[in-house]
């Protein structure tokens, strides 16, 4: 969907990113900590990933596979949280930065 899922504020190569697999991660959401994990918790190393997805897409270059999120997602938080206008969103990942959006209705 237009204006879904953002990328940046890099994409780095895989010479870049020695080990996947040992990356901290966090989201914001105006400013407090929602979700904070690593990405050694994988269900499915990034081979395995790759592997599976190859076998029924060809992958080209420049194609993104998108591994999911951690716990803390808004929707399964007691009460359940949203998004709304106004909000700002931070995504960081180590070793790559921090994505910055701020939520605005469409």
């Amino acid at each position: 969907m237009d204006t879904y899922a953002p990328f940046g504020p890099c994409i780095v190569t895989a010479d870049e990113m020695p080990n996947p697999h040992a990356l901290r991660l966090w989201l914001k959401k105006n400013g407090e900590i929602k979700q904070d994990s690593n990405t050694s918790y994988l269900i499915f190393d990034i081979p395995t990933l790759i592997s599976d997805i190859s076998s029924g897409i060809t992958l080209e270059a420049g194609d993104v596979i998108a591994t999911g999120t951690p716990e803390g997602v808004g929707a399964g938080r007691t009460p359940q949280e949203w998004m709304w206008p106004g909000d700002v969103i931070e995504g960081w990942v180590e070793g790559i930065g921090t994505l910055r959006n701020p939520v605005v209705a469409i």
